[in-house]
């Protein structure tokens, strides 16, 4: 089944985003603050997101982790 139509999957996918885009963006600040149109913008507000709002995508990955390894 696609992430799009399974809730639970496609909450997961968001956050391996907002994740990932700001581990990058701390690796490569450059390469995602010049792109901040477009679909490398959308990367751009992840991270942005994933930096601002750290404890609660950390909570969020916590309780997904959780209902992914003891709720299946």
């Amino acid at each position: 089944m696609s992430a799009l139509f399974n809730f639970q999957s496609l909450l997961t996918v968001v956050l391996l985003i907002i994740c990932t885009c700001a581990y990058l963006r701390s690796l490569f600040p450059s390469i995602m603050d010049r792109n901040k149109v477009g679909l490398m913008g959308t990367f751009w507000k992840c991270a942005r997101i994933g930096e601002r709002k750290s404890p609660w995508v950390a909570v969020a990955c916590l309780i997904m982790a959780f209902s992914i390894l003891f709720v299946r």
